[in-house]
């Protein structure tokens, strides 16, 4: 193998050449240079100085982890059993590397040797985190304790692997070829992406999945019940003891669970929980409890009524006197036709993915004063796209272009593809200590959204929209940044739980009627969004809030118990059943395993940090409320305030806690105020 292109850094990563088999000695060689790189700066002689250090260090570990990067994203986008095995090979090796790395004695030594006064404000946060990540990272603990952590992180890694791949091979196991008949009320696109997809196979008939093109059309508008129940059951038994025992995850959550437990305590704390929140804004696991059972109490008033409202409709006007779980879908999309007198289908003819895509980078370049344009680079398959984000400066009557970032579009669902939508990083920006350079950032952005039927553009719902929108938000604070500090810049050494005020804020324009009727175009006429169409949509928005903020809370709450209160030891299926008994207003059924395929808590970074999501849409409400108090008498958002969310909130990235960026956004500390209006629960 005379070139590999994991190794090279030359500029964008090279998709389209990476093959599996270049994976083992792509790793196996940077492993060693960040090896030698460790140990050169942990000699006695080596100085303790920041850009020293990051010289060395920083230069060989950021080249490790922008070709790990490569390797996971394609292993999460377009995974073959060829490049699993490559991919989970690699894994303890480089998990082993970062473990030692943050546990390392000696590289600890020489942080705190470091003196504060002698780095810039950027640094010094860079320099804070750092030292707080050792603590946690078990740079203080020695001996067998040592080893224990560091065995318990590679476990953990593997376990996180092998849930995510029974989540994504339980998911693409399903398939479900019904009859014709038995389509009733289902959307023509739909009905056509079925078919084909049945043909593609050789097969007859339609090929239902649980992908969420196919499997939330069947639950929200198939008419007969047994196709539902069908597919519902099939759905949230995923990856469990109900279904398939070759994808059940029971037993990796148990030791997933009983690792996070002995890993808090080795670090001396009580649990997980308290582990989770120390880089966190909040304060302690209780503060976050107390939060959300504070936020369940001011919704469920609201939840009760829209579940009281779907019975009476359900018996009066649908014949369905008990609903069942695979019922409240279908009734609510019909209550919703019903009141407000549209229905997401008929929204969707507006929304053509070319047509979002332009109004999005619309607001884009409008608000934050950049232009986007395409770009060329090798993508990993047909259809993924590459933009480059640009800024016009002026001096004097000079007028110069600079590249700001570039992101990834990788917008449709395939088999081989995890489920949901996604931001990452390809690589941060960075003034390069090694060649004085300054590196641009780049992202990915990945949904999974339904493809095109002959040869028409993809049609996405309004949920749809929202997705991309909150993407492009995480997008933009990683791009945008003016940071040059690399651990500091963009997303980096933002605090979990401020981190999606950014994608959360973006969600907001979709609801505004100036930003909305520039990107919809009838996908056969042409036409714009009727205003009364938005109208009804609008009078629809908070629609059923009080039952999605409580199935948000349930999550978040089963979550941050699961990792404070629970014993491992035990089973966690009581502990959900308690959660809902005290939360949710629609009990699911006792075979129903959401916990099974909660990737975000066991293979995503968000173990006791789910009430993130709640968190920060507080933040972000009252972020947005400042756009809102200054809109311009023609409904548009004012630049000024674009131009001060920008510089407050996007550029200052991780570089000073997120509290002190949002009081110099807004002026003082969020309140829930904002949110609850936003939500009609005010």
């Amino acid at each position: 193998m005379s070139t590999n292109p994991l190794l090279d850094f030359n500029d964008l990563p090279l998709f389209d050449q990476v093959q599996p088999q270049h994976v083992a000695p792509a790793v196996e060689s940077l492993l060693a240079a960040a090896d030698v790189a460790l140990e050169t700066v942990t000699q006695p002689e080596f100085p303790s100085r920041w850009n020293d250090i990051a010289k060395v260090l920083d230069t060989a570990t950021e080249k490790l982890g922008r070709a790990w990067g490569v390797v996971s994203h394609l292993n999460g986008v377009a995974d073959t059993p060829e490049l699993r095995a490559a991919y989970n090979e690699a894994l303890p090796k480089v998990t082993d590397f970062w473990t030692r790395l943050g546990s390392d004695e000696r590289l600890y030594a020489k942080y705190k040797a470091i003196d504060p006064a002698s780095l810039n404000a950027e640094q010094r946060q860079a320099h804070k985190n750092a030292i707080r990540n050792f603590v946690l990272g078990g740079a203080e603990l020695t001996g067998a304790a040592k080893e224990r952590f560091a065995a318990i992180q590679e476990r953990q890694a593997e376990l996180s692997q092998k849930f995510s791949e029974n989540a994504l091979d339980s998911t693409d196991a399903y398939s479900y070829y019904a009859g014709e008949e038995e389509l009733a009320g289902l959307p023509q696109d739909v009905i056509q992406a079925a078919k084909a997809a049945a043909q593609a196979e050789g097969k007859d008939g339609y090929k239902l999945t649980l992908k969420m093109p196919s499997y939330l059309p069947v639950m929200q508008f198939a008419h007969g019940t047994a196709l539902r129940e069908r597919v519902y059951r099939a759905y949230v038994t995923r990856a469990s003891d109900q279904g398939d025992p070759k994808f059940d995850n029971s037993a990796l959550i148990r030791e997933i669970l009983a690792l996070r437990q002995e890993e808090a305590q080795l670090l001396g704390f009580r649990n997980f929980g308290e582990v989770s929140v120390v880089p966190k804004m909040a304060d302690s696991p209780q503060q976050v409890i107390t939060f959300l059972r504070d936020l369940a109490a001011r919704a469920r008033p609201y939840a009760e009524k829209d579940v009281g409202d779907m019975r009476a409709f359900a018996a009066t006007k649908l014949g369905i006197q008990d609903p069942q779980a695979w019922d409240w879908s279908y009734i609510g999309e019909k209550l919703k036709e019903e009141r407000y007198s549209f229905s997401e289908q008929e929204v969707k003819q507006y929304f053509t993915a070319p047509k979002v895509l332009a109004g999005l980078f619309k607001i884009v370049e409008t608000l934050f004063e950049v232009t986007i344009r395409r770009d060329v680079a090798p993508v990993w398959t047909p259809g993924v796209e590459l933009y480059r984000i640009e800024r016009e400066t002026r001096e004097g009557d000079r007028i110069s272009t600079e590249l700001v970032g570039q992101f990834y579009l990788d917008p449709a669902a395939r088999n081989g593809k995890r489920g949901g939508a996604w931001m990452d990083d390809v690589r941060a920006r960075w003034l390069r200590p090694d060649n004085g350079q300054l590196q641009t950032p780049v992202a990915h952005l990945v949904c999974n959204f339904a493809e095109g039927v002959d040869g028409k553009p993809p049609l996405l719902t309004h949920d749809d929209v929202i997705t991309l929108f909150h993407e492009s938000g995480h997008g933009l604070h990683h791009m945008l940044t003016r940071v040059n500090e690399r651990d500091v810049s963009g997303i980096s050494g933002v605090e979990w739980d401020a981190v999606e005020l950014p994608s959360q804020f973006m969600e907001n324009f979709c609801w505004e009627w100036d930003v909305l009727r520039h990107m919809t175009a009838h996908e056969e006429t042409g036409a714009p969004l009727p205003r009364e169409l938005f109208d009804k949509m609008l009078a629809a928005k908070n629609f059923q809030s009080g039952l999605s903020t409580l199935r948000q809370i349930e999550f978040a709450l089963f979550d941050m118990l699961l990792h404070t209160e629970h014993d491992p030891a035990q089973d966690f299926m009581p502990l959900l059943a308690k959660v809902r008994q005290e939360v949710a207003v629609i009990q699911p059924p006792p075979f129903s395993r959401t916990a099974h395929t909660f990737s975000h808590i066991f293979a995503g970074g968000y173990a006791a940090g789910y009430y993130s999501y709640k968190w920060a849409e507080v933040l972000s409400a009252d972020a947005y409320a400042a756009f809102e108090e200054t809109a311009g008498k023609n409904g548009l958002p004012s630049i000024e305030t674009g131009r001060k969310y920008r510089q407050a909130i996007l550029e200052a990235g991780g570089s000073r806690p997120a509290m002190e960026s949002f009081k110099a956004f807004r002026g003082r500390e969020p309140t829930l105020d904002a949110l609850l209006r936003h939500q009609g629960m005010a």
